[in-house]
């Protein structure tokens, strides 16, 4: 984790090229946290390919929270296991006014079933988080559904210091503000299909 007061989001390929040598942190044999977050998404269900890639290009949270650099964007394909993301966090959550930290995961598990679509990762040496994020698309009863797992803890002495008055309220916001901002998302591209496929 490093802390900044200037924005990153220029140097993030270069933080993801110093992340790439980076392990996992050792969430193994330690107890985490299960929080499990959903939104239902209202366009008709099925997974169109264009919201498939709000998730697998990882459009999750709005800009005003996180910028993130991908290695699978940076060599021009698609997301693959072992993959790695630089990730700046604003804190608070605005651009101008937050210190800028910046941290790593990588991709763990990519979901490719009939009804559900996503992706997990690890989180790195350094984060403020230590353990697994999921992130899926899923079809549950004709209904489409936006699905964020956490399993976690908190990844250093600050971070579990702080984490009843700021570190859990934080993530819990952040987890908020990425379920409505993909729903968003989604149903404005399933509003713009119907009017075109309307006309």
């Amino acid at each position: 984790m490093r802390i900044y007061l200037s924005d990153q989001q220029e140097n993030l390929k270069q933080h993801l090229e110093e992340f790439k040598s980076r392990k996992a942190m050792d969430y193994f044999n330690v107890k985490l946290k299960v929080k499990i977050s959903t939104i239902e998404i209202n366009p008709p269900p099925g997974f169109d390919s264009a919201y498939l890639n709000y998730l697998f290009d990882y459009k999750i949270f709005p800009g005003s929270i996180l910028q993130q650099a991908t290695q699978w964007a940076e060599e021009n394909r698609s997301m693959m296991i072992g993959d790695t993301i630089a990730q700046q966090v604003y804190i608070p959550p605005f651009a101008s006014f937050s210190k800028k930290v910046v941290f790593g995961v990588r991709i763990n598990e990519i979901i490719n079933e009939p009804l559900k679509k996503g992706f997990s990762y690890e989180t790195l040496e350094g984060h403020v988080e230590n353990g697994i994020s999921t992130f899926t698309l899923e079809q549950i009863n004709e209904k489409l559904v936006f699905k964020i797992q956490t399993c976690s803890m908190p990844g250093n002495y600050w971070t579990k210091m702080f984490n009843p008055v700021f570190s859990a309220p934080y993530q819990a916001y952040c987890t908020r503000r990425a379920l409505n901002h993909v729903k968003r998302q989604i149903e404005k591209r399933s509003s713009a299909q119907r009017i075109y496929s309307d006309n």
